[in-house]
């Protein structure tokens, strides 16, 4: 039996008007370009759910067994987690309508755009939850493409048994360099695997760092040229790659991060109550134990919390 990831550590406080009201728990670890840990807090070698911090590895086993993309925006896409703004939506759409299939082969519920402003907009207009906006559409649209360039059947192409989460499977097992420890079913409800934070820092450090025009680098380098793609006008890991360059970065949900930085190391980092608003002061606080600042680190350093509409504290890293 695996072993069981049993909670982190306080990494984070929630201070308001100079009273510590909370904090957030969670573990997250450090490697150094050489894959070694440095540094680490709570329990990096228990599984956990990377949740969508796993779509760069599965974008790498969708192009390993055959999905005929060639354009780096759509890789980006098939990696996402997007916000559903309109060029997302409309990539979406493309893809689909490249393999000749409408939004009713796709395996992911119907949702509203995680964006805000994408949500608003599109409630304004009085539309409702479709598969298409949810932020998995683009991974899905990239499962069916690779099974109609493969031969497989798309009936089930979300099971674990299916061939393709067979492949999948096996691209994360080989980037973590572990074996799964447990197969759930993701929001989207395509298969999710656990593995450790250290195994999954691994991968992001073995995707930045592979032979150029390799599979992992495509993918790395796809992500990489396109982070609005990523995210969103304002996501989080599309923000950091912006910002920080060279980055790769990708969150998950129940506040999971990861980053690879090619000849500097990887962080992985999880929340454990999910709480996002405590995952990027972590993450600055572990980029900087490996040397890295940028502007965009210091606006992510501390999230402001509100008081009558004007900033009365913050939640910042304790680690």
């Amino acid at each position: 039996m695996a072993k069981t990831y049993e909670g982190g550590v306080p990494l984070a406080e929630v201070v308001r008007s100079g009273f510590v009201e909370g904090a957030h728990r969670g573990s997250v670890v450090v490697l150094d370009a050489a894959g070694v840990p440095v540094a680490a807090a709570g329990e990096v070698t228990a599984p956990i759910f990377p949740r969508s911090a796993s779509k760069p590895m599965q974008a790498i086993g969708m192009l390993r067994a055959g999905l005929p993309l060639t354009d780096p925006a759509d890789l980006a896409l098939v990696s996402a987690s997007h916000a559903g703004e309109a060029f997302h939506l409309e990539r979406v759409a493309a893809l689909l309508d490249r393999a000749g299939l409408d939004t009713s082969a796709l395996h992911c519920p119907p949702d509203l755009p995680a964006g805000a402003a994408a949500r608003e907009a599109a409630l304004r207009a009085g539309g409702g939850p479709t598969p298409v906006q949810m932020n998995c559409s683009g991974k899905h649209s990239g499962m069916l493409l690779t099974c109609q360039a493969a031969g497989w059947p798309l009936d089930g192409y979300w099971r674990p048994e299916h061939p393709l989460q067979q492949r999948l499977r096996a691209a994360i097992e080989e980037f973590t360099d572990e074996p799964a420890a447990a197969v759930g079913v993701d929001g989207c409800g395509a298969p999710v695997l656990a593995v450790s934070l250290t195994g999954l820092a691994g991968a992001y450090l073995r995707l930045v760092d592979a032979e150029p025009g390799s599979a992992p680098r495509v993918v790395a380098d796809a992500m990489r040229a396109h982070p609005e793609t990523v995210g969103g006008s304002q996501a989080d890991d599309t923000r950091l790659m912006r910002g920080v360059p060279g980055l790769l970065a990708k969150v998950g949900a129940e506040g999971v991060f990861a980053v690879g930085l090619p000849g500097v190391g990887a962080v992985a980092l999880k929340i454990d109550d999910g709480a996002e608003r405590a995952r990027m002061p972590v993450l600055v606080s572990a980029l900087r134990r490996l040397g890295v600042d940028a502007p965009v680190l210091t606006e992510y350093a501390e999230v402001p919390l509100f008081g009558g509409g004007v900033p009365v504290g913050a939640v910042r890293s304790l680690w």
